[in-house]
């Protein structure tokens, strides 16, 4: 149920509020050791204090529990961004939106599961063991945000953040049927975000509609003195305008533009599928053109050259022993002691992608490659930006049904091809959503709808339309 109908039914109900919290907890206990969409999960008694007080105090949010990311700092409750590393850090200070949401009257039910440090596109690089997708057990939910996705997509919890550096809200998102929001590059503070690529990180939402996200998008925008790449998006009535589209209401239209790059390399299902998304809307009054960038085949290789030169200077600071992961320094000298805990707390996947971001940033190979990518960068903004200002660019949100689990994770060309569509707004700082859009041989498949740097409400407006005139949002998978 989505959260804005959960709010309905329990505010200044606490019997319902009590029998709403049993009910997740039910689910959890159910699931869980299927699926894996978890590293922690709070005590329900403790939730359900808190969700009790919220309500009686009639805050907003009316104690909905919400589940976050593990890479996202929370006061008390142990983040361990997927890592060895970090298993046993606990925050002693809250992320800003945690903070907002916290004020809100929300509750945090638990962390979930992801790639460790966000590196992977399938939730298999997470030191815990991979998460599953909930419309086939045996097939990944996508990555690094996958945990987020699989207990929303369940019914775990209502709604969950996520991190998204390429893609990592959309491309669960996507192999789960639910709708993941990468905002525009400033729009949800990064503070108590636990860095991967500074220039590209995000916070992002996945829910279980575009209406949810308006909800939970107006308290916790807004700009912050702690990060000062932050942005003041106005949202205010967001959540109000939305409502009253679609459900026989109203209906926006808009122009969609196919940049046929971002259609290369698209298994032909996938994209007849999202094709068929498409021609739907045609039909509801949305236009549509085709064009050509070829620049944008440099998007991939850019983002990750960016990528790893950022994540090479961002874990430098784990080896120290103030976080998670402790050992002897007995006999050892700080060179061996450093050494000794990076090689223990770190994954074979970051290892990798801290390794090439040293190789790319060193003197002989700076400007060969990483000046070469920030050229890149600019130049798809240039040839973007003119195009998103006059519609939302369209496109299938992954190339590829969710792969079996093994299938990626062995074959690192592959897994990170994954993110072939999903990069691009990372680059130029825009927002992206993916909407469910269809099944292929039972598997969901996304669209992915790419607007203008802080066009963000226009976009979830849009995306609201878009889910009303596709039809297939809120639809349950086969797990539970």
């Amino acid at each position: 149920m989505p959260v804005h109908d959960v709010i309905e039914i329990i505010r200044g109900d606490r019997r319902a509020l009590e029998e709403y919290i049993y009910s997740i907890y039910d689910r959890i206990e159910r699931l869980e050791k299927t699926l894996r969409g978890f590293i922690t999960i709070r005590k329900r008694e403790d939730v359900l204090e808190e969700a009790v007080r919220a309500n009686m105090e009639e805050k907003p949010l009316a104690g909905i529990p919400i589940a976050v990311k593990d890479n996202i700092s929370t006061m008390g409750i142990r983040t361990t961004c997927a890592s060895a590393i970090l298993e046993n850090y606990v925050p002693p200070y809250d992320a800003t939106v945690i903070a907002r949401l916290r004020s809100a009257g929300a509750v945090i039910i638990g962390k979930t599961n992801m790639d460790e440090f966000a590196m992977g596109s399938t939730t298999e690089t997470s030191h815990f063991g991979p998460s599953r997708n909930p419309w086939d057990p045996d097939r990944v939910p996508g990555g690094s945000s996958g945990g987020s996705a699989v207990v929303v997509s369940s019914y775990m919890a209502p709604a969950a953040l996520g991190s998204d550096t390429g893609g990592s809200v959309r491309n669960p998102a996507a192999y789960t049927a639910t709708f993941g929001y990468k905002p525009t590059y400033g729009v949800l503070s990064r503070y108590g975000l636990i860095a991967y690529a500074s220039s590209l990180d995000q916070i992002g939402l996945i829910t279980r509609d575009a209406l949810d996200t308006a909800l939970l998008l107006e308290h916790m925008a807004g700009e912050d003195p702690m990060d000062p790449t932050s942005v003041d998006l106005k949202v205010s009535g967001l959540y109000r305008r939305l409502r009253d589209i679609g459900a026989g209401r109203s209906h926006l239209s808009a122009r969609l533009v196919i940049v046929r790059e971002m259609w290369e390399g698209v298994e032909e299902n996938v994209a007849r599928e999202v094709m068929r998304a498409i021609d739907r809307l045609s039909s509801s009054g949305y236009t549509f053109e085709e064009t050509s960038i070829p620049e944008i085949r440099y998007a991939l290789p850019a983002y990750y050259i960016i990528a790893f030169a950022e994540a090479s200077s961002n874990l430098a600071r784990y080896g120290i022993p103030i976080y998670g992961l402790k050992i002897n320094p007995e006999n050892m000298g700080w060179e061996d002691y450093y050494s000794e805990v990076r090689s223990r707390g770190f994954g074979r996947e970051v290892k990798r992608r801290i390794m090439l971001g040293s190789y790319i940033l060193s003197a002989g190979y700076y400007e060969q490659y990483y000046i070469k990518a920030l050229k890149v960068r600019r130049v798809l903004r240039d040839r973007l930006l003119p195009i998103l200002r006059r519609g939302y660019i369209a496109s299938p949100t992954m190339p590829i049904k969710p792969p079996r689990l093994g299938e990626a994770i062995e074959d690192p060309l592959r897994l990170y091809a994954m993110d072939i569509e999903t990069v691009v707004p990372n680059l130029i700082g825009a927002p992206a959503v993916n909407i469910p859009a269809g099944f292929v041989d039972s598997l969901p498949v996304g669209l992915q709808l790419i607007g203008a740097p802080m066009s963000d409400q226009d976009l979830l407006e849009v995306s609201r339309s878009v889910e009303d005139i596709i039809g297939i949002s809120n639809t349950t998978p086969k797990t539970g």
